[in-house]
């Protein structure tokens, strides 16, 4: 095979690199490569308007009263071969808020949000609502779409950052959902790229970070022993490393941890600038990346310090102040209920520590107008130059790279939006 320089094969289509199988060509490309990966595969970024008729809201699911507890979990652990025994140590984090997690209420005043704003912005698009572990389920959202007779979606999963489970596995989800409907070559599924350094889903969270602030300041508190938290959902080190495109060095922790380390900087940098317009004197406040909701086996290495460590370190250090801001996620679901707002609590209490918790972006106006912002560019195919962003990794990809965020444990399936394997 000829490669020429810019990556283009005698074809004049992108020639990809196979992490499996060596180099092919663009008929090569695998079926879940949308013809918008293989149009666009250099440099990743769809630049031209694509008549999206259709947007279906990816989520995570969540059991909706106690009985739907094991059935959840099994769905969440499908494959793995985890015996019902030992989901329901797990299955407590429920069981202690009724069985209910609050997520799939969440996505449903986000889904109406979405529908509102993109009404309001004339973009006459319908937004759709499906989960990967619960109902209403992809494959339902995706049926329900083209029997209402959409040909063109656009998919917008509930997740800002690049890994396995928060974006890859989106990615396999709709190929999955094409293939359990029958619909392959009959509808055409994208997805938006990573948000992570969006302005909608940052602005909340320096919001938030102001407001915490502001309210140690009013209470006396002393800035220089407050340390604020930016937690995030620990994964297997195995898998961090592997996140985001295979052609960067992202150092330790991937592209997941680069990203969550970027926006957290910006978020810590836009706060202290907002404060200082009142507060000149304001002293520098230390912060830190920190995880949270590990599981797996001990003996696995997952993404560290955990939260509670942290916490415990910081008190040792002199700290009097945390607080916590839940960078990682869209909504107040589950991990962030239990993991931060009971567990971490009782530690900072634990410690004798005043503790804040930063609320999530939820359906914060500014965040709900960011989403659809997102879509409004793959809509008109604006310029990658004109896509604003808040760190210098983005903006991201449109279209995965070969070998982004591999499922160390199951391998590649087919995904979409995405380039082989």
């Amino acid at each position: 095979m000829t490669i020429t320089n810019n990556g283009v094969g005698p074809d004049g289509k992108a020639v990809v690199v196979d992490l499996n199988e060596g180099c092919y060509e663009g008929e090569q490309f695998a079926r879940a490569a949308t013809d918008t990966a293989q149009s666009f595969a250099l440099p990743g970024r769809v630049e031209e308007p694509v008549a999206y008729d259709a947007v279906i809201l990816a989520g995570f699911g969540g059991p909706e009263g106690q009985d739907d507890v094991i059935p959840f979990l099994r769905n969440v652990t499908r494959g793995r071969g985890i015996p019902d025994e030992r989901l329901e140590e797990v299955a407590h984090h429920y069981r202690h808020f009724g069985g209910v997690s609050p997520i799939n209420q969440q996505n449903r005043v986000l889904q109406a949000a979405l529908q509102a704003e993109a009404d309001r912005r004339g973009l006459g698009i319908p937004i759709y609502w499906g989960n990967r572990n619960w109902d209403p389920y992809l494959p339902e959202a995706l049926q329900k779409a083209y029997d209402d007779g959409h040909r063109t979606i656009l998919g917008l999963a509930t997740s800002a950052y690049s890994s396995f489970s928060s974006c890859r596995q989106y990615r396999e989800d709709f190929a999955r959902a094409l293939d359990e409907t029958g619909l392959w070559g009959e509808v055409r599924v994208d997805k938006v790229g990573q948000f992570f350094d969006a302005p909608g889903f940052v602005q909340p969270f320096v919001a938030g970070v102001v407001d915490a602030l502001r309210t140690l300041i009013a209470e006396g508190a002393d800035l220089t022993t407050t340390r604020v938290l930016f937690a995030t959902h620990s994964i297997p080190t195995t898998d961090a490393e592997r996140s985001g495109p295979r052609d960067v060095d992202w150092g330790e922790g991937g592209a997941y941890a680069a990203q969550h380390l970027a926006v957290s900087e910006v978020i810590m940098g836009k706060a202290l600038a907002e404060l200082r317009e009142t507060h000149a004197d304001l002293p520098d406040v230390a912060w830190q990346l920190v995880y949270q909701s590990r599981s797996g086996p001990p003996s696995q290495p997952w993404l560290e310090p955990d939260i509670n460590d942290a916490i415990a370190d910081h008190a040792a250090a002199g700290a009097s102040v945390i607080v916590m801001v839940p960078v990682g996620f869209v909504s107040d679901h589950m991990e962030v209920m239990w993991d931060l707002d009971t567990e971490a609590m009782e530690t900072c209490e634990e410690h004798n520590l005043r503790a804040l918790r930063v609320p999530t972006p939820g359906v914060d106006p500014v965040y709900v107008s960011g989403l659809i912002d997102l879509v409004e560019e793959r809509l008109t195919g604006t310029p990658t130059t004109e896509r604003v962003r808040e760190t210098t990794l983005g903006p991201w990809y449109d279209v995965c790279r070969p070998g982004c965020c591999e499922n160390v444990r199951a391998g590649f399936k087919p995904a979409i939006s995405g380039l082989q394997p």
